[in-house]
C-alpha cells in the first residue's frame, strides 16, 4: 500500500488586509492568536488541493511581516431566525421570517470587540503523505503536480480565508528562496491550538512553538 508514503515539500506566499485566527480561551470577546495556526495554514493549503487520498502536514511557517493588530467592534445580532419558523413557511402557513434589524441591534455594551491582524504575510512550507485511501491511480507525482498546477493558475475548491469569511487569502507559489521574514528577534508563540484530533472526540491538541527571526516549526512535537 501507498500509504504513508511522503509527497514533495511545497512552498505558498499567502497574503492580505486582515486576519484573525481565534483564541479558543476567550470567550466573550474574539481575539487572533499573534500568527497563523498550524491548522488554519492546512485549510488553506486543502482549499487548492485535496483529495481523500492525501493528507497535508505543515512543516514551518514563516512569518514575513511584523505583527500588528488592530481592534474593531462588530454589532452583532442577538436573535436567530428559529428553524421551526423555517419548516412552517415551507409548509405554507403564514410565518413572518424578516428580522427587524433596528430593533434587534444589540445595544454598544453588547457589541463584541475583535482583536484581529492586519497586513499579515506568511510563506507556508508543507508536505502530503498518501492515505490508506490511495487508489492504484494516486501517485505522489499526480498530486504534487496537480497542487503545484492549480496554485501558480490561482485556482481553488473554495476561496481560502485567514481564519474568518471575510478575511480571504491573496496566495502564490514560491519556487525559488522564501522571502526574508522583517522579524528579527526570537518570540515565545506561548501556548497556541496546533490542530483538532477527529478521532478523539475532537480534542484540541496544543504546543508551544518559538519563534526565531520569524520562523517556526508547526509539527506538533515541539515544544510538547
Amino acid at each position: 500500500g501507498k500509504e504513508g508514503t511522503m509527497g514533495y515539500g511545497i512552498k505558498l506566499r499567502v497574503w492580505g488586509d486582515y486576519a484573525c485566527f481565534t483564541r479558543p480561551e476567550m470567550k466573550a470577546e474574539r481575539v487572533s492568536y499573534d500568527v497563523i495556526t498550524p491548522s488554519a495554514a492546512r485549510a488553506i493549503i486543502e482549499a487548492i488541493h485535496w483529495k481523500p487520498a492525501i493528507k497535508w502536514v505543515i512543516d514551518r511557517i514563516h512569518v514575513i511581516k511584523p505583527i500588528k493588530f488592530d481592534s474593531v467592534r462588530r454589532n452583532e445580532v442577538e436573535r436567530k431566525i428559529g428553524i421551526g419558523n423555517v419548516k412552517k413557511a415551507i409548509s405554507g402557513s403564514n410565518v413572518d421570517l424578516h428580522q427587524y434589524i433596528t430593533e434587534e441591534r444589540q445595544q454598544r455594551a453588547k457589541q463584541r470587540a475583535t482583536l484581529l491582524l492586519r497586513d499579515v504575510e506568511y510563506v507556508i512550507e508543507a508536505h502530503f503523505e498518501m492515505t490508506d485511501k490511495a487508489g492504484n491511480e494516486d501517485t505522489v507525482e499526480k498530486h504534487y503536480n496537480i497542487f503545484l498546477r492549480r496554485a501558480r493558475k490561482g485556482q481553488c475548491h473554495m476561496r481560502p480565508y485567514f481564519g474568518c469569511r471575510e478575511f480571504p487569502v491573496q496566495f502564490e507559489l514560491v519556487d525559488g528562496e522564501i522571502p526574508k521574514s522583517q522579524i528579527e528577534e526570537e518570540i515565545d508563540l506561548g501556548w497556541m491550538l496546533w490542530d483538532i484530533d477527529f478521532e478523539d472526540e475532537m480534542k484540541p491538541i496544543f504546543f508551544r512553538p518559538k519563534m526565531v527571526d520569524g520562523v517556526f516549526d508547526a509539527r506538533r512535537d515541539v515544544g510538547l
